[in-house]
């Protein structure tokens, strides 16, 4: 037991931490910026669920597509080779330009055609500028997550830490100044929490960036990215295991975000409280994104030494550390239901809605966790073509036509629509984990 704790579960925890801390400070980012653009109006709440919500899908799948950086570099780390690293990272932020510039198209489709999706057109003015803000920070979001999961995949998980923090305390003051109007800025409502968001983001690309190139502890690796020109091999590599992760943390996300489209279907109120969720969601997700990565990180290691039977452990304990991780994070929020949306806005209907969806919230976390540590198994491995396939069924198969048939053809509103969600997150978990079975047995 204390050998199994040193090799496995304490580089997880060490690892895992600071990930953890640094998403956390994403959270209290969406969760400060929910609070006070709620607490300035519930229009205002209810149009940043929305754009939030539907911009997440494209952040998520920006995110998705740095994650093919982890075995690539996890694996060169295994074998220590900093001037493959090096190389490696550049490919990453030539692939992530051209991926933010194919993001931003689709963006353009749905700015232009926001009026099309139903939702009450009292939040289409609101909702456009706050649009189009976040839309600016998408490349700089991108070029962030690439170099963030280098920082990660060499086991260097403080530093992100460090500028995630960092960024976050931006945000916060910037929201104070422009949402309110302090001292001489403007009151701007949303539109000025999607402003600070952006200097916010702009800001942790560029720290990243300055550490990547002129740290001491990175020379190495800024070497071997000035060195040569463009690996198109490289480059392909990059985008082959990229662009399935992109995909099925796409389709994951979307089972979220595209809910948004059926709650704005239900009206307002359930838009506002739907926003609610989606926060308090982000955390347990976030923290479990944080062990998640961690056993992407291992798992690559070992797999670079071509130690499998360290790589299954490494999996099991990790989703036993989420599973004790979901218990701690439930309790309070569980205990706390009937107060959770009072943080955000006074409305009383938007609180009793949000005590009624924590059920669901509850029900999921057990198939969340499994979903997130086997699918990092398996991005640890480089074997991510059938994340995609698994994602697909069950998202768009189960999870979408689910959350409709009891949110909108039965009647049960926004309860409804999340109760599709235990399921289809279970289902994904227990396919994933059968993958990362398979795909050791080959070797």
């Amino acid at each position: 037991m204390k050998y199994a704790f040193s090799r496995h579960y304490s580089p997880l925890i060490s690892l895992g931490v600071p990930i953890v801390v640094g998403q956390i400070g994403n959270i209290v980012l969406g969760f400060a910026d929910t609070l006070m653009v709620g607490h300035h109006s519930m229009e205002e709440l209810a149009a940043a669920s929305f754009v939030n919500t539907m911009f997440m899908l494209f952040v998520i799948f920006a995110m998705g597509f740095s994650y093919g950086l982890t075995p690539l570099v996890g694996y060169s780390h295994g074998r220590g080779e900093t001037a493959a690293i090096g190389a490696t990272v550049r490919a990453g932020l030539v692939g992530s330009t051209l991926l933010a510039v194919l993001l931003l198209v689709v963006l353009s489709g749905l700015y232009f055609g926001l009026h099309l999706l139903g939702q009450p057109d009292e939040l289409l003015p609101l909702m456009r500028p706050y649009l189009l803000v976040n839309m600016v920070s998408l490349p700089f979001v991108c070029w962030m997550n690439t170099f963030k999961q280098f920082f990660d995949a060499v086991g260097d998980t403080k530093t992100p830490m460090v500028v995630l923090v960092g960024g976050n305390v931006v945000n916060i003051a910037g929201n104070w100044l422009l949402i309110y109007g302090v001292g001489p800025f403007p009151e701007l409502g949303l539109l000025g929490a999607g402003i600070s968001t952006l200097v916010s983001r702009v800001g942790m690309a560029a720290a990243f960036a300055l550490l990547f190139f002129f740290s001491p502890r990175c020379s190495a690796y800024s070497e071997g990215f000035r060195a040569g020109g463009l690996d198109r091999h490289l480059l392909w590599r990059v985008n082959a295991l990229g662009w399935p992760l992109a995909l099925q943390m796409g389709m994951e996300s979307a089972a979220f975000s595209l809910s948004a489209i059926l709650v704005g279907w239900i009206g307002t109120t359930a838009l506002a409280a739907h926003q609610v969720m989606l926060t308090v969601s982000q955390l347990f997700y976030m923290v479990y994104y944080g062990m998640g990565a961690a056993v992407a990180v291992r798992v690559s290691y070992f797999r670079g030494q071509g130690d499998l039977s360290a790589a299954r452990a490494t999996a099991s304990a990790g989703f036993r550390i989420i599973l004790v991780i979901a218990c701690v994070v439930a309790v309070p929020i569980f205990l706390l239901r009937g107060q959770l949306s009072l943080w955000f806005t006074d409305s009383g209907e938007v609180c009793a809605l949000v005590a009624q969806t924590v059920i669901p919230l509850m029900a999921y976390q057990f198939g969340d966790g499994l979903q997130c540590t086997f699918a990092n198994a398996l991005r640890g491995m480089a074997h991510v073509k059938p994340m995609m396939y698994i994602a697909f069924f069950s998202y768009f198969i189960v999870s979408l036509p689910l959350g409709w048939f009891l949110g909108i053809r039965l009647g049960y509103g926004l309860v409804g629509v999340w109760w599709a969600f235990p399921v289809c997150l279970t289902c994904a978990g227990v396919l994933y984990r059968m993958a990362f079975e398979r795909r050791l047995r080959e070797g």
